[in-house]
């Protein structure tokens, strides 16, 4: 199943809505944390270094990257984040676009909630699995996460991404500049900026498609579940 695209476009438009409003949006109240704030609502911080434990153990030089997922979110639509692998060290980089006003659209420059941090593994899973940067609504933060690991990787075009998606606002409709239906959503961050990162195994994910569905279609990633540490 994929919604989106070519496929199922009007029913994806009406699922797309509801994930605008209910799923990449987060209350205001954030959680303390060593960060700093952007203009465009977007944070960045630093962790110290550490092994990467599990499935994420590969190859010192080597990438990886995962997805986390609030499988609750959005009215049981889902909500995902991000996180890569800085091949050669302990470190990660890793984020979200929250959209804490829940609208279906904010103007590029607006804050859409978007947020990245880095550091060890280790304190991305605890940092994802507390909402440590944008605390949200779900019964449980960040409660999955899936991740890969992948012999191609380009940090500094995930990282110039991440620019861009903080910077662009958010979309889930009628593009106003354009007037063609698409998205600008937590999904297309995430998906942008793994595909930027030259993630292996990264499946598409065409405009107004659904995050859970979306994860589900992962295929050789690993999956697990995240409890807060």
């Amino acid at each position: 199943m994929n919604i989106g695209g070519q496929r199922g476009l009007a029913f994806a438009a009406v699922i797309g809505a509801i994930v605008a409003v209910t799923g990449c949006g987060q209350p205001t109240t954030r959680a303390t944390a060593d960060v700093t704030q952007s203009s465009t609502g977007a944070t960045g911080a630093t962790g110290a270094t550490g092994a990467i434990t599990g499935m994420a153990g590969a190859a010192r030089g080597s990438g990886a990257a995962c997805v986390f997922v609030k499988p609750d979110g959005a009215q049981k639509f889902g909500h995902v984040g991000w996180g890569f692998k800085i091949p050669g060290t302990g470190r990660w980089v890793y984020g979200a676009v929250e959209n804490p006003s829940a609208k279906l659209y904010t103007p590029p420059g607006g804050d859409i909630g978007a947020w990245h941090a880095e550091g060890a593994y280790d304190r991305m899973l605890s940092e994802m699995s507390t909402d440590a940067h944008y605390p949200g609504t779900s019964e449980h933060p960040y409660s999955r996460y899936r991740c890969t690991k992948s012999s191609t990787h380009d940090v500094n075009s995930a990282r110039a991404m991440i620019s861009r998606v903080e910077a662009r606002g958010f979309l889930v409709g009628v593009d106003p500049r354009t007037g063609k239906l698409t998205s600008r959503d937590c999904l297309d961050a995430t998906y942008d900026v793994l595909k930027a990162y030259r993630t292996k195994r990264l499946t598409p994910a065409p405009k107004l498609s659904v995050p859970n569905v979306w994860v589900e279609e992962l295929w050789g990633w690993s999956d697990r579940t995240l409890t807060p540490r």
